[in-house]
Formats: C-alpha cells, structure tokens, sequence
C-alpha cells in the first residue's frame, strides 16, 4: 500500500513539473493522473499496490470533500445571491454525467457481448 501511495504522489509530483516546465493550462494533479492512466494502460493492469491504496482512498472519499464544502460556505452569501447559476450547474452537470455514464455502459456491454443490442 505504501508503494502504491507513494507512486500516487510521484505521479502528482511529475504532473506539477510537467505543467510547470511546459506552462500547461491544466492543474498539475490533473496531468500526474492523465499520466498514471497512460502508465496503467501501457502497462495494460494495475499493481497490487496501487489496487490497495486507491480502494483505501475510494472508501473514505467523502471525508475527502470536506474542506471544499467548508470552502463553499465561507461564501454562502454569494451563492444564495447567485443561486441559479449553481443550480444550473449541478443539474446540468449532473446530467452529463448520467449520460455520459449511461452511453459508456451500453458500448462496454456491447462489446463485451453481454447485452442484446436490440433491447438497448
């Protein structure tokens, strides 16, 4: 788990000296991560380690959402004036989650040969 925890934060680490050498327009956490994916996908599994560490992080996610929430409400005075535009926001992105989720499901059943295509 160590291993997987501490490959999680060089991959962060490299995403930040990547965006900052090449003046990239994307967090650097967000490239470190691209970069793992492209790491996992050459390598074609994920190490042990690694399963480990992410399923640890995956299970306490919500703690992990904590300071942004409290973030958000050292401005709660703008947001209810500006209310409609979260709204907005989080139900429109919340739908293209839906369908973006919905249309992946329904390729990856198709390809596998799991789902009749007919009856999608």
């Amino acid at each position: 788990m160590i291993v997987g925890i501490t490959l999680l934060f060089l991959m962060q680490l490299l995403g930040d000296a990547l965006v900052h050498a090449f003046h990239l327009p994307l967090p650097g956490p967000l490239a470190g991560m691209l970069l793992l994916l492209l790491v996992l996908m050459v390598r074609g599994q994920v190490p042990q380690g690694l399963r480990e560490a992410s399923a640890g992080l995956l299970q306490n996610l919500m703690l992990l959402f904590i300071p942004a929430v409290s973030g958000v409400m050292m401005y709660f005075g703008r947001v209810a004036h500006e209310w409609l535009p979260f709204l907005a926001a989080g139900v429109g992105g919340a739908a293209v989650t839906l369908l973006v989720t919905a249309y992946t499901l329904r390729w990856m059943l198709r390809r596998e040969g799991l789902a009749d295509a007919e009856a999608m």
